[in-house]
């Protein structure tokens, strides 16, 4: 059946034929059905996918949180044992009335491994951060079974001593046989963060 669009009556649908109805139906439920995306449904798309998203950042500012707060005990447990080592570390550092004891410590492990000294003099202190590094210049004389033993014997003193520029040469150009002259830079540190309090009170 043929439909000649032309002859239809809106003012009188219901006279219509049944596929041009049908078809009028289609139409306009089409049309309505997109309208209503456009204005309305669109915009609560976008909305309810912009509430998904700020739902897993919510979701993950929370996970992380939570993981933080049960792991509390344990970071409290860390830093205490942390504190405690630094406390211990900062026990080794020498205070400014020790210094003559670590030289006097120093010649003495210099001697018990058989050497004879040359220097030992304390160098100009440099302030780095929150310690002070105190530069001891040494110059001694022996062989190198005497060097490593003095070298173990100031690694196992109870202050922090570290040892640099070693300089391991002959006595004298003529010198012969085993005698060696070793100039060596020994460091220790001293805390000023203490002193800084003490003088601001």
């Amino acid at each position: 059946m043929n439909i000649n669009l032309n002859e239809l009556d809106v003012q009188s649908i219901g006279t219509w034929p049944l596929p041009a109805k049908i078809f009028t139906i289609v139409v306009l439920s089409i049309l309505i059905l997109f309208l209503g995306y456009w204005t309305d449904t669109k915009k609560q798309l976008a909305q309810l996918d912009a509430a998904q998203k700020e739902e897993l950042r919510l979701r993950t500012t929370f996970e992380n949180k939570q993981s933080k707060a049960a792991n509390l005990q344990a970071y409290k447990d860390q830093m205490a044992t942390m504190k405690a080592s630094f406390g211990a570390l900062l026990r080794q550092l020498p205070e400014k009335t020790e210094v003559p004891g670590l030289l006097e410590d120093i010649s003495h492990q210099g001697l018990a491994a058989g050497l004879e000294f040359r220097t030992i003099r304390l160098q100009p202190e440099k302030e780095i951060d929150f310690y002070v590094e105190l530069p001891i210049e040494i110059s001694v004389v022996g062989n190198y079974h005497q060097f490593g033993e003095f070298v173990s014997n100031i690694a196992a003193l109870p202050r922090i001593v570290t040892l640099h520029d070693f300089v391991i040469k002959p006595v004298t150009a003529e010198s012969s046989g085993d005698n060696l002259m070793m100039n060596i830079i020994a460091k220790t540190y001293r805390y000023t963060a203490g002193e800084k309090e003490n003088e601001t009170k």
